[in-house]
């Protein structure tokens, strides 16, 4: 192995928000030394955002909405941006129809022609419907037991087996259970108290984030590169757990997605969709949604993009897909990574979890005071 040419306290390998949120606190709270690495071109992760060839600020990895019901995150986030007030809504494209979806009591009005006044109405009709279980074990259980057959076959199935490339019935019952069921005329996608964008975006989020003198950042290196050139006490690895072992084991799966940007001329700054985002729960629609960002920003220009997704099975790694056996194989990951020294795995890849972006800021918040308390880092006046 080629020597070290270079000494840090902490080695944080990817500049998303696991990465980047523990790499500010170990400058910031203990006065480390921090590099933080990325593969990638550009900080933020799949949350880094840009202006196309248009002008439009988009999401390069596709929509990411913010929301939260913890304080705490909130609270530590805005030290490093201010908020634009933002609540997201989704319609689904249903036989020539825009539906609010989740599905609450209009949907339903709208979708039978019905006139449920009430939650007690609500309740009664998806009652009638829905089809016992005696366990839930799979997505398919959910929805049905929920909602019935009828529902499940327009609004999930389809989308489901584009997304996942799976029946609901083979997906974790947690994939699911994520989507809401309202009796009343809610169409916001999330009541959590805290819901806004970045201001200025995600990208100058994480500007802020990183600008601390104690943290440096390489762009455009591998783990294996900076594992054979850079020296540390720490290492933070955010990547995926099974790479970080060479998959001796086996390769963990993932669904990725393509997307396909369309540009549409809005003189005067109109949009195209009437919500951010549309969902195409039919198997006859090869992709999946539709989200027009500038609803998400709130940017005023003549042009608008919209982003069609396409899942596919390679590429970036997005999505874990939540079965036993894929939950069996990161366990054995996991006894691998227990006896590793002085390496931490925090993130949605590091431990093969489906997260919002809100719980990987809290999970790297927490493990930073797990790490505290275990002594293995110091306040910065401690150290001194």
């Amino acid at each position: 192995m080629a020597a070290a040419v270079d000494r840090y306290d902490t080695l944080v390998v990817g500049a998303g928000f696991a990465g980047a949120v523990l790499a500010e606190r170990l400058a910031s709270r203990c006065g480390q030394r921090v590099c933080v690495i990325d593969e990638r071109p550009h900080i933020g992760g799949i949350a880094h955002d840009h202006l196309d060839d248009r002008g439009v600020l988009c999401h390069r990895y596709g929509p990411h909405i913010f929301h939260t019901r913890a304080p705490v995150v909130w609270r530590y986030l805005s030290q490093f941006t201010e908020w634009r007030p933002y609540e997201h809504r989704v319609m689904a494209s249903l036989e020539g129809r825009l539906l609010p979806f989740p599905v609450n009591r209009r949907t339903v009005n709208e979708l039978y022609g019905l006139h449920l006044a009430d939650e007690l109405e609500m309740s009664a009709f998806l009652d009638a419907r829905a089809e016992q279980r005696e366990v839930i074990a799979t997505s398919e259980d959910v929805v049905l037991s929920r909602l019935g057959r009828d529902l499940y076959e327009r609004f999930f199935r389809g989308y489901t087996r584009k997304h996942w490339a799976l029946d609901p019935s083979e997906l974790d019952a947690s994939v699911c259970a994520r989507i809401p069921v309202r009796l009343d005329e809610e169409d916001r996608w999330s009541l959590d108290p805290f819901q806004s964008m970045p201001r200025d975006g995600y990208a100058a989020l994480f500007e802020r984030l990183l600008d601390h003198p104690g943290i440096d950042l390489r762009l455009g290196t591998s783990f294996e590169e900076a594992d054979r050139e850079i020296d540390r006490d720490l290492l933070v690895y955010t990547g995926p757990i099974d790479r970080y072992f060479g998959r001796r084991l086996g390769a963990l799966p993932y669904r990725s997605v393509e997307f396909e940007m369309r540009h549409h001329h809005t003189p005067g700054g109109g949009l195209v969709q009437p919500v951010a985002q549309l969902n195409f729960p039919s198997e006859d629609v090869p992709y999946t949604r539709t989200t027009e960002y500038r609803h998400l920003t709130g940017q005023v220009h003549d042009w608008s993009t919209v982003a069609v997704e396409h899942p596919v099975a390679d590429g970036e790694p997005c999505y874990p897909v939540p079965r036993p056996e894929n939950r069996e194989l990161y366990r054995r990951y996991r006894r691998l990574a227990a006896r590793e020294r002085g390496v931490v795995f925090v993130g949605r890849l590091a431990r093969y979890q489906y997260l919002d972006m809100d719980q990987v800021v809290g999970q790297a918040l927490t493990t930073f005071a797990r790490l505290r308390r275990a002594g293995a880092v110091a306040e910065a006046r401690e150290a001194a």
